[in-house]
């Protein structure tokens, strides 16, 4: 059917002209007003996205960037409590995270300090702040926010809150991509081994074989991953 074809007869199609211009009669002044008020919000969204929104996101990226670096400086060499300290509250040229996630929270650069904050504590063993931030960051790729969900499994689990933890664990495996072997088999073999040492036997059974199904030897090997998932499997019951 072309785009533009009539699908009503002469008729109807009269009939419907007539009752709206009735109903452009009744409503004009209150469709004006909202026509107006929609033409008024749409103003203010556009202004605020060119006034606020993208001098906010720059501001904010040039701000974390040195934060960044140093966070991930430790990430490869190893969480000290200066360098938290630095990370999380600022010095020495540093803007802290947490004042940025305070001032541009709605940015990209502030949902970034919230991770980065978030994980900081978890280092400094301060779970509940940890909790905080890390469920104030959200995106759309798999790999941080699978990082996420596993960040909020340890602290929950350290916390003793089970079954919090393991919801948290098991949302990150639902989230990382099954091609994504590393960020597959960090997500798999924390909740299995959660799941084994509280107590979730079948849990850690379904979550052992998923490593074996999934994760190649190549990848561990190359990795140096020393994993034994058939003995793993065998100590709950599982045997090849």
């Amino acid at each position: 059917m072309a785009e533009n074809q009539v699908t009503v007869t002469d008729v109807e199609t009269n009939d419907i002209v007539e009752k709206a211009k009735g109903f452009w009669a009744k409503f004009s002044k209150t469709i004006m007003y909202a026509g107006t008020a929609i033409i008024i919000v749409a103003s203010g969204w556009l202004g605020y996205k060119n006034l606020v929104m993208i001098p906010n996101e720059a501001k904010s990226t040039e701000q974390i960037f040195p934060a960044e670096q140093l966070f991930d400086k430790m990430t490869q060499q190893g969480f000290n409590k200066d360098s938290i300290g630095i990370v999380l509250n600022g010095g020495n040229g540093i803007t802290g995270v947490l004042k940025i996630a305070g001032n541009y929270g709605s940015t990209a650069a502030g949902n970034r300090a919230h991770f980065i904050a978030g994980a900081c504590y978890l280092h400094s063993k301060d779970f509940n702040n940890a909790i905080k931030h890390l469920k104030e960051f959200s995106t759309t790729s798999k790999q941080p926010q699978s990082a996420c969900y596993r960040m909020l499994g340890d602290a929950y689990s350290e916390l003793k809150k089970n079954d919090e933890a393991f919801n948290f664990y098991k949302r990150a495996v639902d989230v990382a991509d099954v091609k994504d072997e590393s960020t597959r088999f960090l997500s798999l073999s924390r909740v299995a081994l959660f799941c084994e040492t509280t107590g979730k036997t079948k849990e850690a059974i379904d979550f052992y074989q998923q490593i074996k199904d999934e994760i190649t030897p190549s990848f561990l090997r190359d990795n140096r991953i020393d994993f034994p998932v058939d003995k793993y499997l065998a100590r709950l019951g599982v045997t090849k």
